[in-house]
């Protein structure tokens, strides 16, 4: 049976909300690993299909490496990632998703990158990630990156999805996501965002993980997300107007704070915003996109 080795580097963390049909090809991709130096946790947010029992039946086998599983009350994919940070006891994590996979060398990848260059001035790592046929999400890293923050990629031309692969006593630094009740949505983005502010990320210019967007995951539905989740992104959009990486994104986002609050009912969000002024000047786009967000949310019959 699975047992933790000694001195473990790394947790591989997998939130799962009924993907029993996906989760074995992640799954099937850790076993594959030519380093096993790693712990796979697997935080089930309330999946009413067979995942448990997948995930049981595996943890019986001698797989080389520790399988964890958390099952809680489903929450959302940030309340996933609070029980992991709650849980993980290695030095580094990275979140592959339930439909996702690992290459056979992205632990090993992984592990010997930090052993080399990692360090406490770090935060961890940012490394590539694929499409299932191997083709980078977005844009590669130019060839003389050698540390970035998050925000610092994005904002000189970086694109696409890429793996984050963190300190753990850096994400447990930062306060949890918050939940809100009836709510299942917070951007990841959050913690991040508090991250960029006091350290940098080493770039690891290799891919490490193959990701598949489903139809009916976050990206695909975001539209519904905005709707359905609106004190979840008005609290982001606070978090990113306190951080402006410049003045259009910082407009952008108190429009969306507005929307996103008018959908909420929340009558107090000039009072909240951390920037007052220009939320008031934001008001009349953030009510036409609110207008705009209940139309792209409806069914389609």
């Amino acid at each position: 049976m699975s047992t933790k080795k000694a001195d473990v580097l790394l947790t591989v963390f997998t939130p799962a909300y009924n993907r029993a049909h996906t989760i074995t090809r992640t799954y099937e991709s850790l076993c594959r690993q030519s380093c096993k130096d790693f712990v796979w946790l697997v935080v089930d947010d309330g999946s009413t299909d067979n995942t448990a029992e997948l995930v049981k039946e595996w943890q019986s086998r001698d797989n080389g490496f520790e399988i964890r599983y958390i099952y809680k009350k489903n929450g959302g994919m940030h309340s996933a990632h609070n029980t992991a940070y709650r849980n993980i006891d290695t030095e580094l994590n990275t979140c592959v998703d339930s439909d996702d996979m690992m290459p056979d060398d992205g632990v090993e990848k992984i592990v010997k990158f930090w052993k080399t260059h990692g360090s406490e001035k770090y935060a961890g790592m940012l490394a590539l990630d694929s499409d299932m046929n191997g083709r980078i999400i977005g844009k590669g890293f130019p060839e003389n990156l050698v540390e970035t923050t998050l925000t610092g990629y994005y904002k000189n031309g970086g694109q696409g999805d890429k793996k984050l692969i963190y300190r753990t006593e850096i994400m447990n630094k930062y306060p949890e996501y918050p939940e809100f009740e009836g709510e299942r949505y917070v951007g990841l983005s959050y913690k991040y965002i508090l991250c960029d502010q006091e350290y940098k990320l080493l770039v690891l210019n290799e891919v490490v993980c193959n990701v598949d967007y489903q139809n009916d995951g976050s990206t695909a539905t975001m539209w519904k997300q905005y709707y359905k989740n609106p004190k979840g992104f008005a609290f982001l959009r606070k978090i990113c107007m306190q951080y402006p990486d410049s003045n259009k994104k910082l407009f952008v986002d108190c429009i969306h704070y507005v929307s996103s609050c008018i959908i909420a009912g929340n009558s107090n969000f000039i009072k909240e915003s951390p920037q007052k002024a220009l939320t008031v000047l934001a008001v009349p786009f953030g009510a036409l996109l609110s207008l705009y967000t209940k139309f792209k949310a409806k069914p389609k019959s």
